[in-house]
């Protein structure tokens, strides 16, 4: 596909004068309501995002197929080299290198046609970076391009898309729940909770509700071995790994079932459970208000209830320097606030925000509510909430 139009400040200049020809006199004496450096600016903008939205495509496909673990540390090589040591298709593996070139992820050498991917930048694209690696989140920007045509039919008809729609859904979260979570998990979350190391050597119940493929929990089950842990989800195939993984591991103390939370407000357990966790989970339910007071329902009188999600504003003016506020926004409209919408939800979105989520944990019951961030993590809040 080619474009006739290749100078987009000519074409600009050029709509610009023919306005300025048809307006009022009026209008051609005073040009001041039209800012030509703010629009060139934006266009400028609008352009490195166009290129930019490109190369996370490319990136998702560098990281699904291994090809930036391959140049981890690989020697300058020509692209049949290349294709050669990861196994695919040489045409393919050239253009892709075109892409990648053209971004300046990778260099060449034009004279002996070899590429080579710095150490600089393979420290932030394979998997051997982990938390480190962009490439996981590039795999977001394919995924939610998947469901474009249902979502632009939500936005004449309203109503939602259902999870079944997100086909890779739970790979790519896993990945993502592996850099931001995991890692961080008994360094730096669990000790936001003064005490609750000590309660899970000693034996305590933990639930885990939305858990996914319950990484976190089974993380925590092979850790406390005197605690028991329970995992709640509404995918069975993400719960059938789950309980794959545990299997794996032998741990004995943990289980996992396929649940529905939207009327946990009312058949939650009562006073069942000293430690309660949510990651990334309570903004795209259905019945998140519901959840929360099914939650502090669940937990005993001096249990605890930490929640990790996305660290916003509830307020859009609020984001406008948020370091990865558009690509939050749009996971939001395009998956967070679309599933629970499909489920006649509430659809809070992945930017419900700080404020919103403090007034609505304390509309469940939560008296006291803390809010932390933690310097390595642009992404998310992590709520610790009492009775």
């Amino acid at each position: 596909m080619t474009s006739p139009v290749t100078d987009f400040s000519e074409l600009n200049r050029n709509r610009i004068e023919e306005k300025t020809m048809t307006t009022n006199t009026a209008h051609i004496e005073d040009v001041s309501y039209f800012d030509g450096d703010k629009a060139e600016a934006f266009e400028e903008k609008f352009v490195g995002a166009l290129n930019a939205g490109a190369l996370c495509l490319m990136a998702s496909i560098g990281h699904r197929t291994g090809l930036f673990d391959v140049l981890d540390g690989m020697a300058p090589a020509t692209s049949a080299g290349i294709a050669e040591a990861s196994g695919l298709n040489e045409r393919y593996v050239r253009e892709w290198l075109g892409s990648m070139v053209t971004s300046g992820v990778i260099e060449i050498d034009p004279v002996a046609k070899t590429y080579v991917l710095p150490a600089e930048h393979a420290s932030m694209l394979t998997r051997a970076a982990t938390p480190n690696n962009i490439a996981v989140f590039a795999q977001y920007i394919p995924l939610l391009g998947s469901v474009e045509d249902d979502i632009v039919e939500c936005f004449k008809n309203g109503g939602g898309v259902p999870y079944d729609r997100f086909h890779r859904f739970h790979d790519v979260m896993a990945e993502d729940s592996g850099q931001s979570v995991l890692p961080a998990l008994r360094e730096y979350i669990l000790p936001l909770i003064p005490g609750i190391m000590q309660r899970l050597e000693d034996g305590i119940s933990v639930m885990d509700l939305g858990c996914g493929r319950g990484r976190a929990l089974n993380m925590m089950a092979g850790w406390y071995p005197n605690s028991t842990f329970v995992g709640f989800d509404l995918s069975e195939d993400a719960i059938a790994y789950a309980r794959a993984d545990a299997e794996r591991a032998g741990h004995r103390n943990i289980s996992f079932e396929v649940r529905n939370l939207q009327s946990f407000d009312t058949d939650a357990p009562e006073a069942m459970f000293d430690f309660v966790t949510t990651f990334d989970a309570i903004h795209d339910q259905p019945n998140p208000r519901g959840m929360l007071k099914g939650i502090r329902r669940a937990m005993k009188e001096d249990g605890v209830y930490l929640a990790q999600d996305i660290n916003a504003s509830s307020h859009h003016h609020g984001d406008m320097d948020h370091p990865i506020g558009p690509l939050l926004y749009t996971i939001s409209c395009m998956h967070c606030m679309t599933v629970s919408l499909a489920q006649d939800g509430e659809g809070l979105g992945a930017m419900w925000g700080r404020e919103q989520a403090a007034e609505i944990m304390d509309e469940a019951g939560f008296g006291h509510v803390e809010v932390h961030e933690l310097s390595h993590d642009i992404q998310n809040a992590y709520y610790v909430c009492r009775a």
